[in-house]
């Protein structure tokens, strides 16, 4: 099966993107976090806190592979368990003060890291070029509704 233009542009976005995911890990300081870890703390900081069912539903995993997720998380004083406000039998995780930091710094370094090389490797035009692109792919990946 030939490929087509769309299905090679396809395939260069990907790696592209898989890079640039690469580089921005790299710029993190939080080495000793997976990126399932890291995932899971932004989650929270992003939507505030959440089940273990819910947490594994959003990263489409098993509930028992989130359990050890958060308990690693737990453990490093990242996350904290509170009582389900409704619902007796589940439990919140939210993010401690610790994990708050945590986040923050990443997005920080990860942030600097970008910025710094879109001022110093691309010239105006090219970065005028890419805040269009990024217009682009954030149409790409809004949910539609139907």
């Amino acid at each position: 099966m030939p490929d087509t233009e769309q299905e090679r542009a396809a395939a260069d976005l990907a790696a592209a993107v898989s890079q640039l995911m690469r580089r921005l890990r790299a710029a993190s300081p939080q080495g000793a976090l997976t990126p399932s870890q890291r995932t899971v703390i932004g989650r929270l900081a992003n939507d505030g806190p959440a089940t273990t069912a819910a947490l594994a539903r959003a990263e489409l995993v098993r509930p028992q592979s989130m359990r050890v997720i958060l308990g690693v998380l737990e453990e490093a004083g990242l996350v904290a368990r509170s009582p389900h406000p409704t619902d007796g039998r589940q439990v919140l995780f939210s993010l401690t003060p610790e994990g708050e930091e945590a986040v923050t710094t990443v997005r920080s370094a990860k942030h600097g890291w970008l910025a710094d090389a879109i001022e110093h490797r691309l010239d105006p035009d090219e970065r005028r070029t890419l805040a269009e692109a990024t217009r682009l792919l954030k149409r790409l990946v809004e949910e539609v509704e139907e």
